[in-house]
């Protein structure tokens, strides 16, 4: 703790549990008032934005009515705030409000006022830039040394850089190996672009090659861009420092000289314009923000470092001159001129406290109290040592169970779900791409009674695609026990692929207010509910051959289809009907077939994909049927190769898709700067009505190609044959690439895939406990019978259904497939 502490000279507290951060103040000129007064610009992550002038009657006063010139609400979140020269034609300032999605420029004016109110300030938007890429941080400069203007640069979470040459979009690049963006920095001697990567290393890129590689219209290189068809970003220099850095600042108090300040989590680094080390300091403490901020000796620098311990130290390169207490812990500390004051010294923290203040000997006169001393009696102490460790042992016992019991979440909010037994009689399905076909639309009812006071009650609805909801959100608010209140949506098929399940989930999160936390503590409670297949499905006519088909086999007694699947057949026919046709809607068909006397069951279609669902319904239909008849042991069992040909045929055709869609991108990329003018121009014509023509033509533009499923299905399968399939140590050694880089094919996937099924049969489980780690013998048989479709057939079969499917089984639910992202959605 510091002997002084900080001169408060102003300070106020921004809003209401509002949240900022490091690039959520800025200070500086903004209304071009030309008195060389700085005002104090302000954004939140609520997305308030304020502009402050403070005008202290005394030192310490808080904040006049007066002192804010401005505050207006922009909705969206503002992650950052600066100002420069960026609207072209003017070298006046304007502020820049980088948004998530969005960057907005406006101009700051003051009207001179008549009444004791004083002046009257307002902002006007020049121009906005909406971004296809969610923003992370901005920075501005004379790229490429251009005159009495400043562009600007955003990163994108995705690591790319966007370059907006004021009103006009320049181009995009992609940072190559990035992971998660890093603190961003514009060096005008260099005329560099300065970041530290995701591999905790700094890094230095050319506005030139960056404005000269090529395009940035997906994330990896093409073999062409590899062969030398355009010219690849290359690093300009790099600097591995060890650690995560919170911020970067370029100084240049000189033309000759600049430095490049790193900020840390235990260090900050001071590096030459070309990389190299000037001078490093380790840090006491985990800092929070940091300013290099003036040179008063020849060849040195002053820096501000605030840390998590609320403390401010100044340093003159890696000695400390002064250290000073603070009121909270600053997220970002600026220097500027206040009313003729210079060198104020304005910080922000995470929850709105705005202070200024300068540097001064006002001592703290705390003394702490003596700690009144007491004999310590061992013989207690030995008691509560013996207690204690047979507590650990009783919980090292129960192989982790909780030591503290907790009260059941069921105890605050029961909810229950129910899905109406009929169709709506006007269908929401207003917006289905399902061809010609008819889409209905089922409405659920999820209740909610609570047993206690609530708080922050969010209700989250979630169903599979391409099923959709008429609304997902809802809130409630539980200010007295035993309230109940219901809300209804409709749930409906959107587009003409299969949905993985039918199941939906209902998820309540909420805060319940303790004694301790009046706040609430966080807590989720969920609650399943089961979708009609008449809402995705139609009867049919049954089809005698399909290219595609699959046996289940039981250890019961068949059982009528019609009583498995009322309202799939019709009504006149026998109860013992044993074929059943399906038809989804948009046109895939489905035949169900059940043998009479081998308990055998085959599910057969031209397409292979549409084989899971119905297969899914039988199994639990079945077990459902015998569930009601008390009979619990009930199993079924697939016999037959596993049929991964048929899924490396969907995966090959989604990956010559996939490749396709990135070559209409090429070319698309090639003319989108002419694409994007005529589009503006059209719609500048047709004004809010747009018609669909230039809809598609802004989704090419965007792209629709970006994301591949090969790459992620493949980390995730190889983290299971690294970690719990592994067969040895020397697997288990093996590093994971942390980059999902495109495949030049498929067969690398494939052997995964085959290698992951192969494991699995041979008693690999998905599960790293001692219990399961001794292997289980299961053998993967080789053939798959037809059910016979006629009765000289069924008497061939059961001859031989012994030896066929007595030793080759296993069950359905055994073992759980990898959970990897589902593939089916993605080829439609």
């Amino acid at each position: 703790m510091s002997l002084f502490k900080a001169r408060d000279w102003w300070s106020t507290v921004l809003g209401e549990k509002e949240e900022f951060d490091q690039g959520c103040l800025c200070l500086a000129d903004v209304d071009n008032s030309g008195n060389g007064q700085d005002k104090i610009i302000v954004g939140s992550f609520m997305g308030y934005l304020r502009i402050f002038s403070p005008h202290p009657v005394k030192t310490g006063d808080g904040s006049q009515a007066e002192d804010l010139l401005l505050e207006v609400h922009l909705r969206d979140p503002i992650l950052q705030v600066e100002v420069g020269k960026f609207v072209s034609g003017t070298e006046m300032l304007h502020l820049a409000v980088l948004h998530s999605r969005k960057l907005c420029v406006y101009s700051v004016s003051g009207t001179l006022g008549n009444v004791e109110h004083g002046n009257q300030y307002q902002i006007k938007l020049m121009y906005e830039h909406n971004l296809q890429r969610t923003a992370c941080n901005m920075t501005y400069g004379s790229f490429g040394g251009v005159k009495g203007r400043d562009l600007i640069c955003i990163q994108s979470m995705d690591g790319m850089l966007m370059v907006f040459e004021q009103e006009s979009y320049a181009f995009g690049r992609f940072l190559p190996g990035s992971l998660l963006p890093g603190p961003l920095a514009y060096s005008s001697r260099t005329d560099s672009f300065i970041t530290v990567s995701s591999c905790r290393q700094v890094e230095s890129y050319k506005y030139q090659v960056l404005a000269f590689a090529t395009d940035a219209d997906k994330r990896q290189e093409t073999e062409q861009q590899k062969l030398g068809s355009g010219k690849r970003l290359v690093v300009d220099w790099t600097l591995n420092i060890g650690e995560q850095a919170l911020d970067i600042c370029i100084v240049s108090f000189n033309q000759t000289v600049s430095s490049v300040f790193v900020l840390g989590e235990r260090n900050f680094f001071c590096l030459k314009d070309n990389g190299q080390i000037r001078f490093m300091k380790k840090l006491d403490c985990s800092p929070s923000c940091f300013l290099p901020y003036c040179s008063v000796s020849e060849g040195t620098i002053n820096t501000l470092i605030g840390n998590h311990n609320s403390m401010l130290h100044i340093y003159q390169d890696v000695t400390l001159k002064w250290a000073t207490q603070l009121p909270h812990i600053p997220v970002a500390v600026r220097v500027g001129c206040l009313r003729d004051l210079k060198g104020v010294i304005v910080t922000l923290s995470d929850d709105g406290h705005l202070q200024c203040s300068y540097l001064g000997t006002d001592p703290s006169l705390f003394q702490a109290p003596k700690v009144q001393s007491r004999e310590l009696n061992y013989d207690e102490l030995d008691v509560e040592l013996k207690e204690l460790q047979k507590i650990i042992k009783d919980v090292n016992k129960s192989q982790g169970t909780a030591l503290w019991p907790m009260t059941e979440k069921e105890d605050d909010l029961k909810v229950s779900a129910m899905v109406s037994p009929s169709f709506d009689s006007v269908s929401q399905a207003t917006d289905a791409e399902v061809g010609t076909d008819l889409v209905p639309s089922v409405t659920v009812k999820v209740t909610l009674q609570n047993r206690a006071v609530l708080q922050k009650v969010k209700l989250s609805i979630y169903v599979q695609p391409p099923l959709v909801l008429t609304r997902d959100q809802f809130t409630f608010e539980f200010t007295t026990p035993e309230m109940t209140s219901t809300v209804a949506f409709s749930v409906y098929l959107k587009r003409s692929y299969m949905p993985s399940t039918l199941d939906g989930n209902a998820v309540v999160s909420y805060s319940r207010p303790t004694d301790r936390n009046p706040d609430g503590i966080p807590r989720v409670i969920q609650c399943k509910f089961r979708l009609p297949l008449k809402l995705i499905c139609l009867p049919g006519q049954p089809s005698k051959t399909a290219s595609h088909k699959l046996t289940i086999d039981t250890n019961k007694p068949p059982v009528s289809l019609l009583s498995l699947f009322p309202g799939f057949a019709n009504q006149s026919e026998d109860d013992q009907v044993n074929v059943m046709g399906f038809r989804f809607l948009g046109g895939s068909r489905v035949t169900l077939l059940a043998s009479k006397t081998s308990q055998r069951y085959r599910i057969q279609s031209e397409q292979f994909e549409d084989l899971w669902l119905i297969t899914n319904e039988l199994i639990l239909r079945l077990q459902e049927y015998f569930e009601k008849q008390g009979i619990k042991d009930f199993a079924c069992s697939f016999s037959g190769s596993m049929p991964l040909q048929e899924y490396f045929e969907l995966i090959d055709r989604h990956f010559e898709l996939r490749k396709n869609g990135e070559k209409l991108e090429e070319l698309l990329s090639e003319r989108a700067v002419q694409f994007r003018a005529i589009q503006r121009r059209l719609l500048a014509r047709f004004k809010d009505k747009t018609p669909a023509p230039l809809q598609h033509l802004d989704t090419l533009l965007d792209g629709t190609y970006k994301q591949g499923w090969e790459e992620t299905a493949d980390a995730a399968i190889s983290h299971l044959l690294k970690t719990c399939l592994s067969k040895s140590s020397k697997e288990q050694a093996l590093n994971l690439s942390s980059q999902l880089d495109a495949p030049k094919d498929t067969s690398r996937l494939k052997k995964h895939i085959t290698l992951l099924c192969d494991r699995l049969a041979k008693g690999g489980r998905l599960c790293l406990s001692t219990d399961a780690a001794a292997p289980q013998p299961m053998v993967m048989p080789g053939g798959c019978t037809p059910i016979p479709e006629s009765e000289l057939e069924e008497r061939a079969l059961e001859q031989d259904s012994a030896e066929l499917f007595t030793n080759h089984r296993h069950l359905i639910a055994e073992p759980p497939m990898p959970e990897v992202p589902p593939l089916q959605g993605v080829l439609e």
